[in-house]
């Protein structure tokens, strides 16, 4: 992995983020998960963050992405759970018997160079199953 730079920043900041639907039902299938994959795609490059991989299974979401060291985790997790669950509620109307789409928790872990690809590997595994 290469270090990116800003004007004022020089930095890798890698964030395996994991976070699953209220009550942990499978509901990312199908279109549902490829509209969650889309939208997920857009909020990271309208704030120009680096989706490195992205496993959906369908009772939970991996997220490992690159970001300014100005960005929390908890505002990457908040920003792409909030504009998710709005869109898919809108489009999928069965998502509304959920009180939510998601759950208030998430898992967050940074990843460095020397282990940023066991993490991809790990997550192209679990894209498998």
């Amino acid at each position: 992995m290469d270090y990116r730079r800003s004007t004022h920043h020089v930095y890798l900041n890698n964030y395996h983020l994991v976070w699953c639907p209220k009550r942990r039902k499978p509901v990312l299938i199908g279109p549902v998960r490829e509209r969650f994959i889309e939208i997920s795609r857009e909020v990271a490059a309208d704030n120009s963050w680096d989706i490195l991989e992205l496993a959906v299974q369908p009772d939970h979401v991996h997220l490992f992405v690159s970001v300014p060291p100005t960005i929390p985790p908890n505002k990457i997790v908040a920003a792409i759970k909030g504009r998710t669950s709005s869109m898919l509620r809108k489009e999928f109307p069965e998502l509304l018997k959920l009180p939510s789409l998601w759950t208030h928790s998430y898992f967050s872990s940074t990843a460095g160079n020397i282990s940023a690809e066991t993490i991809k590997k790990y997550m192209k595994e679990q894209s498998r199953l």
